[in-house]
């Protein structure tokens, strides 16, 4: 059956090893995934402890529905304490490995403790191994993958692995599979070197036994014609996630400059089309590629068409990238892209925050603050492609006064760089934001200030706010699968009924994130995707488990609740411009200067950003500190928590 694939407790100090079943009732509280992967966390890891010691807790993980009939169910999720923010670090990737993880007999690793030597975990269809890993140190994340396949004999082993960056534990480095598949966010390959674990390499030809088969493949039809005929999903298709930045682009919704403007101007040349023509020229017309059961294909194939780069491949880039290494520090070639693409593919970093950390960087630099003695002589300006490809490798390999102190986050580096540069880092809870540029936009702003593991856009974005939608539209998609009768408004700039959306958006996420599928498959960015009516229907075809809409969305709230009590236990606090559900004060200080006229001048408004924090606050039953109420904990049954059933 789908659901009794398994979880294994490996500890990397002593090699013990030990499976077990995943009880139904932890599966109909948390479903799988993140959600279970949230409970797991707290009841493993020990308050306070150090993100890159021992009893920091990695769990690897894939969906309740992983490997299943139903469609694009290739998400992965790692989960640990983050040593870039102190509080949750969680990052998701697609591609093939979650699917082989279960497979060979999986759904969630729970791995502790540390390797004396450089160490892979080797999972064979239920048997588990930890193996040398000292001829794989050092390599790169895609020789590390090939690597391994050599070495066990056989191309269908998926690997999730760490680079350079990992190693050298810099704090934002990520967790790879295949070439460009990246669990980016908040240093879980920072964890995995800090355990000098590699990689955790798996192969898996065991059954998975569909519930209902035929229905599950009939549902899973209709299931597909929803997602690929949504033109947000055609569009994604054709150019990838690129399309989104030409849009946010032209808009007026892309920082530049760090925080200075909100468009980058005279970009042509990274344009959306532009990429695609590259890709197009290098690789032929059916460059867009996918991952494991996904039919939007929304991933360029490409070759860095000239340079010292010319002729290595690579896939993308998305749409981050070209902020990381086009808005944000203002370079407008799209090799520049392409390359520190592939950078930090091969160094397995996270594109956002290396990229947000050098434009930052490079106002610091602009304004005095960072010298050339600072920099070691490097030129530090915006614009200056060279530099921004030197600073990506100097982070990775800790090279320099300058790369060592970037390399442990934007707090730690401001504390060590002093005068004013904390007021530049436009951060979240320690975590850079992305690219874009949330003052016109009050629910994106809301988002990124609540979200669980910092600042972030896939965690609770209400991206359809920027549709505007009629009224009724979005009563119809908020009111589902509870009833909600408050204000909503079809006004990106209003702050009216945006809390509710968020809150919405959040639990719809979750919902996502504890099945395996991918966000581009929800209401993310197409108003008419599957949710909550879908899921009910699908986890039972697939795993004959009974779940009505409404307590799925209750699982969601159940598991972001968790996320949430993490927080609050290691130093959560609403208004800490640190640790807090708060926003660097040039949204509220600085206008935007650039782009469409709903856009220029715009702020974020200190007391209604306040008032839509405090309506959030409601919705999810805390308290105006954010601290759960004691009925809210009862009605999600956490008030014993932890509870360490496994």
């Amino acid at each position: 059956m789908a659901l009794n694939r398994k979880i294994a407790f490996i500890n990397l100090t002593t090699g013990d090893i030990e499976t077990k079943p995943i009880p139904i009732e932890l599966r109909k509280k948390f479903l799988g995934g993140r959600g279970l992967d949230a409970w797991l966390l707290y009841n493993y890891t020990e308050k306070g402890c150090d993100p890159l010691g021992q009893d920091n807790t990695l769990i690897i993980s894939g969906g309740v529905l992983t490997a299943t009939c139903a469609s694009a169910t290739a998400r992965t999720h790692i989960m640990a304490k983050s040593p870039l923010t102190g509080l949750l670090g969680s990052a998701n990737m697609g591609g093939f490995f979650a699917p082989e993880l279960a497979w060979a007999g999986f759904h969630h690793l729970v791995i502790k403790g540390k390797a004396e030597k450089p160490v892979y975990i080797y999972i064979n269809n239920g048997k588990i191994e930890i193996r040398d890993a000292a001829a794989l140190w050092g390599k790169s994340t895609t020789d590390t993958q090939w690597a391994i396949r050599e070495e066990l004999g056989d191309e269908e082993i998926k690997s999730c692995v760490i680079g350079q960056a990992g190693e050298n534990l810099v704090r934002y480095a990520n967790v790879m599979t295949g070439i460009k598949n990246a669990a980016g966010r908040s240093g879980m390959g920072c964890v995995m070197g800090s355990k000098n674990l590699k990689a955790v390499a798996v192969r898996g030809t065991t059954d998975v036994t569909i519930a209902h088969p035929m229905e599950a493949l009939e549902f899973n039809k209709r299931f597909i014609d929803q997602i690929t005929s949504a033109k947000v999903n055609q569009t994604q298709g054709t150019l990838g996630t690129p399309f989104i930045w030409g849009a946010t682009n032209s808009w007026g919704g892309i920082r530049t400059r760090n925080f200075q403007y909100n468009q980058c101007e005279y970009a042509d040349d990274i344009e959306p089309e532009r990429i695609d023509e590259i890709a197009e020229e290098t690789i032929g017309p059916h460059h867009m590629a996918g991952c494991y059961a996904c039919q939007v294909h929304c991933r360029a194939q490409y070759k860095i068409p000239t340079g010292p780069y010319a002729g290595k491949y690579d896939e993308g880039p998305e749409y981050t990238s070209q902020g990381a290494f086009g808005g944000e520090p203002d370079c407008k070639n799209a090799e520049t892209v392409l390359v520190g693409n592939h950078l930090v593919n091969q160094y397995g970093v996270d594109n956002l925050e290396i990229g947000s950390i050098i434009s930052w960087a490079m106002e610091l630099y602009e304004k005095g603050i960072l010298t050339r003695k600072d920099t070691d002589g490097l030129d530090l300006n915006f614009g200056n492609d060279e530099a921004l490809l030197e600073m990506v490798d100097r982070i990775c390999f800790r090279k320099g006064w300058l790369g060592d102190v970037l390399a442990d986050g934007g707090i730690p580096a401001s504390e060590k760089i002093g005068k004013d540069s904390f007021d530049y880092l436009i951060q979240v809870k320690g975590m850079s934001n992305l690219h874009s540029d949330e003052r016109a936009t009050p629910a994106l702003a809301l988002n990124i200030a609540t979200a669980s593991r910092g600042s972030d856009h896939l965690r609770s974005r209400p991206a359809i706010d920027l549709y505007h939608l009629p009224e009724k539209v979005l009563r119809k998609i908020y009111s589902s699968p509870v009833p909600y009768d408050g204000p909503l408004s079809s006004e990106h700039t209003s702050y009216q009924g945006k809390a509710w959306q968020v809150f919405w958006q959040e639990n719809c996420y979750m919902g996502v994130d504890c099945l395996g599928i991918c966000k581009y498959h929800t209401v993310f960015l197409g108003a008419t995707l599957p949710n909550f009516e879908d899921w009910s229907k699908v986890i039972y075809l697939n795993t004959g488990l009974e779940l009505s809409p409404t307590e799925i969305w209750e699982i969601a709230e159940r598991a972001n609740m968790m996320e949430r009590l993490f927080n609050l236990r290691e130093g959560l606090t609403r208004n800490d411009l640190k640790k807090g559900d708060t926003l660097n004060h040039r949204y509220f200080d600085e206008p935007c200067r650039r782009g469409a006229p709903d856009v220029v001048g715009k702020t974020i408004d200190r007391e209604k950003f306040k008032i839509m924090i405090d309506e959030l606050y409601t919705h999810k039953g805390l308290d105006e500190n954010g601290e759960p109420l004691a009925e809210t904990l009862e009605r999600l049954g956490l008030e014993n928590e932890p509870t360490r059933l496994l």
